[in-house]
C-alpha cells in the first residue's frame, strides 16, 4: 500500500508540476557524463570498452552512495518524500503528452512544417522532408517507446528494488542515448551502457508490450507481437513498438531518414495509415496502461494486507 501511495503521489505532482524546465537531475546528469567522456577521450581512451565501462560504474555507483548515506540518515517520513520526487523526476508522463501532443495539434490544422518542427525536438531522424503520414508514424513510435522507457519501466523498477532500482535504470537509459549510438565515436565506448540498458529494460518491455495488447486490439496487438517484434533492431523495443502498432491497429516502422540517409526497418503493425489521430491514441493507450497498472498494484496490495492481517 505505501508504494501505491508513493506512485499515486509522484503521478500526481508530475500531473500538476509537469516536467522540470530548468535543472532536470537528468540534464544535470548528462552534462557530468558529457564531462568525465571528455577527459577520458584526452587521455586517449575515447573509443575503449574499459573506458565506457569505466565511466557507467562510476556515474551509476555515485547517486548509489549518496541514496544509501540519505536512506541511513532521513527519518522515514522524509525519506517517502524523496521517494515520491525521485518517482516524480523519473516518469516524465506529462512531458511525454506535451511533446506528443505539440505535433499533433498543427498535424490536425494542416501545419505540415510547425509539426516537422515539434517532432524534431523528440526524435533522431531527419524531419524536413517527412509527409504528414511519416510525421504522425514518428511521433506515435515515440509515444510508445517512451511509455516504455519513461513510464511502465520506472513504475516496474520502483516496485522491484524502490529508488535505487528507478535510478539506476533511468541513469543508465540517459547513457544508452547518449553513447549507445554505433558510430566510430561511440561503438566501442558505449557498448557497456547500451548493454546496462537492455539487461534492465528486458522484463519492462515486455511487461509494456502485455499492458499495451490488454489495452488495445489484444489480437492484433498478440499476431503483431508474435510475427513482428524479432525483425526490429532493439530486442526490447521490437515488442514495445509491434505489440503497441497492433494495440493501435495502425501501420507503423518502415524505412526512416537518419543524418542524411536512409535507414531501413521493418514494417510494424496491421491496420490505416498513422494520422493526427494515431498520435491520441497513442497517448491514451499509455494512459490506460497506467490505470491499469495502478489498479493492479492496488489489488496487490489490499490483497497482502487482508493475508497478513489474517496471518
Amino acid at each position: 500500500m505505501i508504494a501505491f501511495l508513493v506512485i499515486a503521489f509522484a503521478l500526481l505532482t508530475d500531473r500538476i508540476a509537469g516536467e522540470p524546465r530548468r535543472g532536470h537531475p537528468l540534464v544535470l546528469f548528462g552534462g557530468l557524463a558529457d564531462w568525465l567522456r571528455a577527459v577520458l577521450t584526452r587521455r586517449g581512451q575515447g573509443d575503449s570498452v574499459l573506458a565506457g565501462g569505466v565511466a557507467v560504474l562510476l556515474l551509476l555507483a555515485a547517486p548509489l552512495v549518496v541514496l544509501l548515506w540519505c536512506w541511513w540518515l532521513l527519518p522515514a517520513g522524509v525519506w517517502l518524500l524523496l521517494e515520491v520526487l525521485g518517482l516524480y523526476l523519473a516518469i516524465a508522463l506529462r512531458s511525454l503528452q506535451e511533446h506528443a501532443k505539440a505535433v499533433m495539434r498543427p498535424l490536425e490544422a494542416g501545419q505540415l512544417n510547425e509539426a516537422r518542427q515539434a517532432l524534431s525536438m523528440i526524435v533522431s531522424r531527419d524531419t524536413a522532408g517527412l509527409d504528414a503520414e511519416a510525421v504522425a508514424a514518428a511521433t506515435t513510435e515515440s509515444v510508445l517507446e517512451n511509455g516504455a522507457d519513461a513510464v511502465f519501466a520506472s513504475l516496474f523498477w520502483y516496485l522491484l528494488a524502490g529508488l535505487p532500482g528507478v535510478i539506476v535504470h533511468r541513469l543508465a537509459n540517459t547513457l544508452d542515448a547518449m553513447w549507445g549510438y554505433r558510430t566510430p565515436e561511440l561503438n566501442r565506448f558505449g557498448r557497456v551502457a547500451a548493454r546496462l540498458d537492455d539487461v534492465l529494460n528486458y522484463l519492462p518491455a515486455r511487461l509494456t508490450a502485455l499492458t499495451y495488447m490488454l489495452c488495445g486490439n489484444a489480437p492484433n496487438a498478440l499476431r503483431c507481437w508474435r510475427e513482428q517484434a524479432e525483425g526490429w533492431d532493439s530486442p526490447n523495443a521490437g515488442p514495445v513498438m509491434a505489440a503497441g502498432a497492433g494495440a493501435l491497429a495502425v501501420r507503423l516502422g518502415g524505412p526512416a531518414p537518419y543524418h542524411g540517409a536512409p535507414r531501413h526497418r521493418p514494417a510494424l503493425g496491421h491496420g490505416g495509415a498513422a494520422s493526427a489521430e494515431t498520435i491520441g491514441a497513442a497517448i491514451r493507450l499509455v494512459q490506460r496502461g497506467v490505470l491499469l497498472w495502478m489498479m493492479l498494484i492496488l489489488a496487490g496490495g489490499l490483497a497482502w494486507s487482508l493475508i497478513t492481517v489474517a496471518g
